[in-house]
């Protein structure tokens, strides 16, 4: 798969997710605990691929983009902190929600400035021949992406 074909689905997913949170209702703790849960996964393995092999490929390719990779490493990182702070974090605890709900504004911030801003770039400056390259690479990365949000480069 085309590695920025693989990070908009990777979007979506959480987009997804995300939804699913925010129509859970205000007594759906044990929902709102395994959708985090699954935001805590997705996100964690999804910023250790971009960071592992994406980024310094779209660097490469396209040395235009540097400030939107280092700025995307920038928003990875104070995502990364909220999801390790939402890991175990009781759903009950008046602050969850709120914690999320910020999670969920920044995140989409910063998939609507790649997917607008340069994702496009990258597309140009690389072949698709390059891009399925890229994509199976991160496919294997992700397979090595660790559970801990702390453990991704940025965090």
């Amino acid at each position: 798969m085309d590695g920025i074909v693989l990070l908009r689905e990777d979007h979506k997913r959480v987009e997804k997710l995300f939804k699913e949170f925010e129509r859970a209702g205000d007594d759906a703790y044990d929902r709102k605990r395994k959708i985090a849960d699954e935001v805590i996964r997705e996100l964690t393995a999804h910023a250790w691929i971009e960071e592992r092999v994406f980024y310094p490929a779209a660097r490469e390719a396209a040395p235009d983009t540097t400030d939107h990779v280092l700025e995307s490493v920038e928003e990875h990182h104070a995502a990364l902190w909220m999801l390790s702070e939402l890991v175990g974090f009781d759903p009950r605890d008046e602050r969850f929600d709120a914690k999320m709900s910020v999670l969920i504004e920044n995140v989409r911030h910063h998939v609507e400035e790649e997917e607008k801003d340069w994702f496009p770039d990258v597309r140009k400056a690389m072949g698709r021949k390059q891009l399925i390259a890229l994509g199976e690479r991160m496919e294997e990365e992700r397979k090595s992406a660790p559970d801990d949000p702390l453990k991704v480069p940025s965090a």
